[in-house]
C-alpha cells in the first residue's frame, strides 16, 4: 500500500480504556475505484462508543463489533466510530465535490472505495447527515417489528436510537407513540418529535409493542412489563459486558411476551430479499430530509477537543444525545 505522506490527516485513536489522543494517519493514494474524502462532521455514537472508550466490549464480541474502517483492536489501541459526513476531493466524477456519509472513525481525512460512501441529499446539512448510521438502525428494527396502523407503542429508552425510532414511528397514521425515560429533561425532545413522553413510574401498559433502547436490565424489564398479551419487546440494545437480570415468573409465562434482538449489522430478515444495506443508507438519508431530527443534535464540539470530550460522555459529565465534531472550516 502506497503512503503519501504529503496527505497526513489526522485520527482520534483509544489508546487504553479510558484514554484517547490524537494521532497523524498516513493516507494511501486513491485508486481507480477510490474517493479521497475531507471530514466536515462526525458524530459520536454515545451508547457504543463510550461503552468502547471504557473497554466494555466482551472478549468474545470483539469480532462482531468491529467498525467497517476500525484499525486496532479491542481494547485499545483501537480507532474507532461509524458517524462521518465529508466532501469528496477526488474520486469519480459523479462523486467529485459531492457531500457524502460513510461508516468512517473520527478522522480529519480518508480514503475508501468509493462503493462505501453514500451521496447526502443537498438539502440535509452535514451535522444532521451524521445520524444517518443511527436513522438507519431505526430503519432494521422497524422492518423486524412491523408496527401496524394504529398500534399503541412505547421506546423506553430516549436516547439517539430511542429518539430516531420513536420519530419515524409518527410516520405511521393513528399510532400512539410515546418515549419513556428517567431522565425528564427528555421531554422537551419528545416534544420536539411529536411524541409523548413519560417517566417510568408513570408510564402506560398494555402496549402492542414496545421498542427498548436504554441497555438496562431496568429499562429491559419495564419493556415486558407494559406489553399487552402476546406482545413483544424489540431489543436494540448493546449491553456489552453488564450483567442483565429480568424477573420472568409474573406475566411474561402466562401473556406469552417475547423479546427480540434487532441489530443493523444484517438488513432485517423482513425485508433482506428485496433490500441491500446500501439501499437501507440510502433510505435512511433521504428520511433525514425532516429538519425535526436536528432536535438530538444536543452539543458540538472541535475534533481536537475528542479526547477530553469522550472521556466526559463516558462518565456522564456531559449529557448528550448526539455530539458531533467539527473539522476546520467544515
Amino acid at each position: 500500500m502506497t503512503m503519501v505522506a504529503a496527505a497526513e490527516a489526522l485520527a482520534f485513536w483509544l489508546r487504553e480504556p479510558g484514554r484517547g489522543e490524537i494521532r497523524p494517519a498516513g493516507l494511501r493514494a486513491p485508486g481507480p475505484g477510490d474517493v479521497r474524502v475531507r471530514t466536515l462532521r462526525s458524530g459520536v455514537s454515545r451508547g457504543t462508543e463510550t461503552l468502547v472508550f471504557r473497554g466494555g466490549v466482551p472478549p468474545d464480541q470483539y469480532s462482531a463489533m468491529r467498525a467497517p474502517f476500525q484499525e486496532g483492536d479491542f481494547p485499545g489501541p483501537v480507532k474507532y466510530g461509524y458517524l462521518n459526513v465529508g466532501v469528496v476531493e477526488q474520486g469519480p466524477r459523479e462523486l467529485n465535490g459531492r457531500t457524502v456519509f460513510c461508516l468512517y472513525p473520527h478522522q480529519t481525512s480518508y480514503v475508501v472505495p468509493a462503493h462505501a460512501v453514500a451521496v447526502v441529499p443537498d438539502d440535509v446539512p452535514p451535522e444532521r447527515a451524521v445520524l444517518a448510521g443511527t436513522v438507519e438502525t431505526a430503519v432494521n428494527a422497524l422492518w423486524d417489528a412491523a408496527p401496524l396502523i394504529g398500534d399503541r407503542i412505547t421506546v423506553v429508552g430516549a436516547g439517539m436510537v430511542g429518539c430516531c425510532v420513536a420519530r419515524l414511528l409518527t410516520r405511521l397514521p393513528a399510532t400512539q407513540v410515546n418515549l419513556v425515560d428517567v431522565d425528564i429533561s427528555r421531554a422537551d425532545v419528545a416534544t420536539a418529535l411529536g411524541v409523548g413522553f413519560t417517566l417510568p413510574s408513570d408510564a402506560a401498559d398494555g402496549r402492542d409493542l414496545v421498542v427498548h433502547t436504554s441497555a438496562t436490565s431496568e429499562g429491559l424489564q419495564q419493556s415486558l412489563d407494559l406489553l399487552a398479551p402476546e406482545g413483544t419487546v424489540v431489543d436494540l440494545s448493546w449491553y456489552g459486558d453488564a450483567v442483565v437480570q429480568l424477573s420472568l415468573g409474573g406475566s411474561f409465562h402466562s401473556s406469552r411476551l417475547g423479546i427480540r434482538a434487532s441489530q443493523v449489522g444484517a438488513v432485517s430478515a423482513a425485508r433482506r430479499s428485496r433490500r441491500s444495506a446500501p439501499e437501507r443508507l440510502t433510505l435512511a438519508l433521504d428520511l433525514l430530509r425532516d429538519p425535526t431530527f436536528d432536535a438530538l443534535i444536543t452539543g458540538t464540539s472541535r475534533f481536537e477537543e475528542l479526547p477530553d470530550l469522550m472521556a466526559r460522555l463516558a462518565d456522564g459529565t456531559l449529557p448528550a444525545l448526539c455530539h458531533t465534531l467539527t473539522y476546520g472550516e467544515g
